[in-house]
């Protein structure tokens, strides 16, 4: 009986207690789960990291919940990811990072051998369906610059051939686009388009700014193509320049000055100036000043020079002769005399010629006086002769001179032998004019 109480004391010395839940309970029971759990930790990070790529040299240690990292990896991203990933796994107190950037020259060179015979591989595969977007693409454009090559309708809508021509720009740019929608969207990369033509307007717009002065001379040329503020052999004046019109290109405005010389005027110098064109009405308006002395009868002088003008042959009865008193001055009084022709058959300066001296020869036959400044001269030998010894007068003329436009026609003569140097012009007889 003693043996048996002696052997069931010695059994519950040795053997481990037993608690009323059924667990056991062991002395160093906290330092067994905490293995168990570091080796939950590292398993979960290695399982993590054996699903990515380029973390198969990392290894992974955890005590007490302190991960440690050793190893390398090939890129900078990867050891940024890889501090994140271990981060977020439950139970991880720090973290001990120790991976590197691999130098190993093999090793990162296989990556890359890798990605190009991945993408060489995908180009091949995609061939088939490249060259159908090829042919897609090709076929597209062909259709639009067959029909911007055509001359109708193109010519009929446009209002002269630099307009068409500009239309025919207009569709051949969007036939080469439409073609390159059709093959991105045959590829399935019709997201490119977008960063093309992002990029494009970009780019555009930084051309624009640097050459805006060539752009603004660009649409003046459009606009005056399409206004036609003037016709060829036009007489005009821009900004002091007076001339027959040559041609209107897309880049000037050629003008013949009456004095034979070229002059190129900037069509956005054009577009914004005052343009006076003289040819458009065909009566234009000629003056001239006299003056005749203090004491003259003022309304026979009137009557007299309105009466010499309407006789002309070449002076037009509507708008009627108008003739006014200007101003005194200090040996006369001023008169201006007007009076109209038609330019299509008479020339401005020879008409303006011919009646300032048909007017002289009537008032000195009537012998109204004209004074002009007198200067009296003081000669040692003698009185002064008398003025009207000086010089003989005039004999009347009263015959009317020749004043057909010959200068007007003579220069348009050299307008039309520029025209036909060179084939670009805008302008036309046929279209609307402002």
């Amino acid at each position: 009986m003693r043996f048996l109480t002696l052997l069931a004391l010695l059994f519950c010395l040795a053997a481990p207690a037993v608690a009323q839940d059924g667990t056991i309970a062991t002395n160093n029971g906290s330092s067994t789960e905490q293995v168990f759990t570091d080796a939950a930790i590292a398993t979960k990070i290695r399982d993590i990291l054996g699903e990515l790529e380029g973390y198969e040299d990392v290894r992974v240690s955890v005590s007490q919940g302190i991960v440690t990292l050793k190893g390398t990896t090939l890129e900078v991203g990867q050891l940024e990811e890889l501090q994140r990933l271990v981060g977020r796994v439950e139970g991880v107190v720090a973290i001990e990072n120790g991976v590197t950037i691999s130098t190993d020259v093999r090793r990162r060179l296989a990556p890359m051998m890798e990605r190009f015979q991945l993408r060489f591989w995908q180009v091949v595969a995609f061939l088939p369906l490249i060259g159908i977007a090829i042919v897609a693409f090709a076929l597209v454009t062909w259709i639009g610059l067959f029909v911007a090559r055509r001359r109708q309708p193109w010519d009929r809508i446009a209002p002269n051939a630099f307009i068409a021509d500009i239309l025919r720009a207009v569709i051949r740019v969007g036939a080469v686009i439409g073609g390159l929608v059709v093959a991105l969207d045959i590829l399935g990369a019709t997201a490119l388009l977008s960063t093309i033509l992002g990029a494009a307007g970009i780019i555009g717009l930084a051309i624009g700014f640097a050459v805006r002065d060539t752009v603004e001379n660009f649409i003046a040329s459009v606009l005056l193509s399409v206004r036609q503020p003037f016709a060829p052999n036009d007489a005009i004046e821009i900004n002091g320049d007076e001339g027959k019109v040559i041609r209107l290109t897309s880049r000037a405005t050629i003008i013949l000055s009456f004095d034979g010389n070229h002059i190129r005027i900037p069509n956005a110098t054009v577009f914004k100036a005052r343009i006076k064109n003289y040819t458009r009405n065909p009566e234009r308006r000629f003056e001239f000043d006299i003056g005749v002395a203090y004491g003259t009868d003022l309304a026979a002088a009137r009557e007299l020079a309105q009466r010499t003008l309407a006789d002309l042959p070449f002076v037009l009865d509507t708008p009627a002769v108008s003739i006014w008193t200007t101003e005194l001055h200090g040996s006369d009084i001023g008169m201006r005399l007007t009076a109209w022709i038609d330019q299509r058959e008479t020339g401005l300066l020879a008409a303006r010629s011919e009646a300032i001296r048909q007017v002289l020869i009537a008032f000195e036959a009537a012998g109204i006086e004209m004074p002009e400044p007198t200067y009296r001269l003081m000669m040692d030998g003698g009185p002064a002769a008398p003025a009207d010894t000086l010089a003989p007068r005039p004999e009347p003329r009263p015959e009317v001179q020749n004043v057909a436009a010959k200068m007007e026609s003579d220069l348009e003569h050299i307008v039309e032998v520029e025209r036909e140097m060179e084939r670009e012009d805008l302008l036309s007889a046929d279209a609307v004019k402002e």
